[in-house]
């Protein structure tokens, strides 16, 4: 059996139509989809099933990070609501909130994975210095990594440049979602760390999330298939 292809495209938009055109190239080009905040915000669940083509897995992209009760009961919430296949949370948020996230989504009747963001790819070492956290990026990643890993998460979201580091880190069974993904030939734009699928693949990602490649070209059915050529 062909290995199905292991893309999420990441529909970053609030435009109701728009998206259901990106999910369903997609998900002719095998893809699965990718929602976040700014479509989750302005549509909710009902729209979030409305746009997702029968079949396609979903990654709901929202980021909890807040007390461990309450990110429980989001998580909770979102399986029954979506049934989404990825949940993200934030590392930062630390080892209970981890731990609720992970409990509450296997006590639901179509349980998510849970991904854990350790450092968003928009970040460099200027930014962390920024915020006060010094600059050593790759050591951040893999404290918070090895954090999630330890609290039961299924896996992280990390750059491309960090998928050998988390191997090493983290063992071959930790899922690794790579997004800041550009097929050659493409703008890198607000991400900072970025590679091709093809590479990313090489290296061991588990999954590729690849968003304005797609869903900002001039033809996105003709962009999800190219893609998915280049990596077949």
């Amino acid at each position: 059996m062909t290995r199905p292809t292991p893309v999420f495209c990441a529909i970053d938009t609030a435009e109701l139509a728009y998206a259901a055109r990106c999910a369903r190239a997609a998900a002719a080009a095998g893809f699965g989809v990718k929602l976040g905040k700014e479509f989750f915000t302005a549509h909710g669940p009902t729209e979030v099933r409305a746009i997702l083509p029968t079949g396609a897995p979903l990654f709901l992209d929202l980021k909890f990070h807040d007390i461990p009760n309450t990110v429980a009961g989001a998580i909770r919430s979102a399986a029954a609501a979506m049934a989404p296949q990825f949940v993200t949370v934030h590392a930062s948020g630390g080892p209970a909130m981890i731990r609720a996230a992970v409990e509450a989504a296997r006590s639901s009747r179509l349980p998510p994975q849970i991904l854990a963001v350790t450092l968003l790819t928009s970040l460099d070492a200027a930014d962390l210095e920024a915020i006060g956290l010094g600059g050593d990026v790759s050591g951040h990643v893999v404290r918070l990594a090895r954090l999630a890993q330890d609290n039961g998460a299924d896996g992280v979201i990390c750059a491309a440049t960090e998928i050998e580091l988390l191997r090493r880190a983290c063992g071959p069974d930790f899922k690794l979602v790579v997004p800041g993904i550009r097929p050659a030939g493409s703008a890198a734009g607000d991400q900072k760390r970025v590679m091709t699928p093809a590479a990313a693949l090489r290296l061991g990602a588990d999954h590729l999330v690849i968003g304005r490649p797609i869903t900002e070209a001039a033809d996105p059915d003709a962009a999800a298939q190219a893609i998915a050529q280049e990596i077949a």
